[in-house]
């Protein structure tokens, strides 16, 4: 299902160590998030959003530079300078929410994306491209969660727990979109060297 605490420390393990030995700076940004974890990028992710006073989808080098200092990353603002002018691919001068998710998004290919999708869509049951606790129910099993088990948490709390894991942070909403899945198994990927390994981990969780 969500990533087990070993992928988990692997990630963070590999992370920190490209952090330390890389001298590209997009490499060393996504290696800062990536070593929290996951859900790392997704948190950086949501920091776009919370950066993004107007709501326009758009941020300026000055937003950049604020929400990369307020996110514990020490970069030098050449670093950030730089780090702006590629993710800004269109070179318009600003970052929108699409060009930052490209390329802090660790690079995947094709062959797991297609397991990523294929699990989103069992889990997806009434295809509105979103998975909510209504969709797990008779999916994710929870008759062996120990505080369903020792009556502390009925089964729609342990199903929106499970969607925590994909919805991050402060803005949990309970409902985990087809791009917040990919985001989530994105860094799970970033764990794993071996795409058998990878296909055997995403078909025994979601028996697809």
């Amino acid at each position: 299902m969500a990533a087990s605490a070993r992928l988990q420390k692997e990630l963070e393990i590999k992370s920190k160590q490209a952090l330390a030995t890389t001298k590209d700076p997009l490499e060393r940004l996504r290696a800062a998030c990536l070593a929290r974890g996951a859900q790392g990028i997704k948190g950086l992710s949501i920091l776009f959003k919370i950066m993004d006073d107007d709501k326009n989808r758009k941020l300026s080098l000055e937003e950049f530079q604020k929400g990369v200092e307020e996110y514990g990353l020490n970069f030098s603002k050449s670093e950030i300078s730089e780090l702006f002018r590629l993710i800004d691919a269109d070179h318009s001068g600003s970052i929108d929410y699409e060009e930052f998710l490209r390329k802090l998004r660790p690079p995947i290919n094709n062959f797991r994306l297609d397991l990523i999708a294929k699990a989103f869509a069992k889990l997806d049951k009434n295809h509105d491209g979103q998975i909510t606790v209504e969709d797990l129910r008779g999916v994710y099993i929870v008759k062996n969660h120990p505080k369903y088990v020792n009556g502390e948490w009925s089964e729609d709390q342990v199903l929106r727990h499970f969607l925590d894991c994909f919805d991050y942070g402060k803005h949990k909403d309970g409902i985990v979109t087809r791009d917040e899945f990919v985001d989530y198994y994105s860094g799970v990927s970033a764990s794993i060297d071996n795409d058998m390994y990878f296909d055997l981990m995403m078909r025994n969780s979601w028996k697809i």
